[in-house]
């Protein structure tokens, strides 16, 4: 004999909704002793934007007389325009803007092709070529900078864009061919034989198949390479000794002399080569938010 249980119904003769039950959770001592170091090491990374931004906008009286972190009395923009007009900033910004984006660029190409040969050709040695580009992304810049000298002097590129491209093209893809090797590496195999029983080659499979899925990390890399490159200062002060092929980095570095430094114009300066990154990452924020999401699904 079978029993069946009735689910109690409202007048109009539907089911009742079962019951919700409230989810209570407190948090505990480590969660908020956790919560508290997050709070404390973001106070920490916006201090310093914090002080540029109010020595930015302060007069070289009003910092001698208050301390740095005392809100100025009026707004001064005497540093900005010193600063914009000395260097001729909108040159130095297209300077890093055009090194920066073609060395973005070209490295995600070049890393590409290098971790598609890698990863998914499975050339010979496959793990000694992953060894070689990681311990060619590791050198410090010192170490490159006189034979690269004696390179660029010799074939005429010396205080040319092209120099500091091509450099930071081949240490970046380096990084990039690393990082994706190991990405391609763990592609879906049956992605690749069903592209090659419909008579795709392998040109067609790379720019059809495996970019197309693999965009979401190649875009957070473009993101990173052309962050990394505007910030760089070692290699474009050497190899771009002319003021017009400047970036903004090393323009900021003409503000201080050898025993004065005007600490309001500098922060200024440090202000104004701040905004451009910042509003790049604001447009690409949605790309690094899709690659991070895409790589953790995966």
């Amino acid at each position: 004999m079978q029993t069946t249980i009735e689910t109690p119904k409202t007048s109009s003769g539907t089911p009742e909704p079962a019951p919700k039950f409230k989810k209570t959770s407190r948090r505990s001592l480590g969660d908020w002793i956790v919560l508290a170091a997050i709070v404390a090491f973001a106070l920490a990374v916006v201090f310093p934007f914090i002080v540029i931004l109010i020595n930015s906008f302060k007069s070289p009286t009003d910092y001698a007389t208050g301390s740095p972190l005392s809100l100025p009395t009026s707004i001064y923009l005497d540093g900005i325009t010193t600063f914009w007009e000395r260097v001729n900033f909108p040159e130095k910004v297209w300077n890093s803007f055009f090194i920066a984006g073609v060395v973005a660029v070209l490295a995600v190409v070049i890393s590409v092709l290098n971790a598609y040969a890698i990863g998914i050709g499975r050339v010979k040695g496959r793990v000694s070529l992953i060894l070689l580009f990681l311990l060619a992304n590791m050198l410090p810049q010192e170490v490159l900078l006189y034979p690269l000298y004696t390179i660029f002097r010799t074939i005429g590129l010396y205080d040319n864009v092209w120099s500091v491209i091509i450099t930071f093209v081949v240490i970046q893809s380096a990084f990039g061919t690393y990082l994706l090797s190991s990405v391609f590496g763990t592609f879906p195999k049956e992605i690749l034989e069903a592209a090659a029983i419909d008579g795709s080659g392998r040109w067609r499979t790379l720019w059809s198949v495996v970019v197309p899925i693999s965009w979401p990390t190649l875009g957070v890399l473009m993101v990173f390479f052309f962050i990394w490159t505007w910030n760089e200062f070692l290699i474009p002060l050497t190899f771009l000794i002319s003021n017009a092929n400047q970036t903004v980095p090393v323009a900021i570095t003409a503000l201080q002399g050898d025993r004065l430094m005007d600490v309001t114009t500098t922060s200024a300066s440090a202000l104004l080569g701040m905004i451009p990154t910042l509003i790049f990452f604001l447009i690409f924020q949605r790309t690094l938010t899709r690659g991070i999401t895409a790589g953790a699904v995966k």
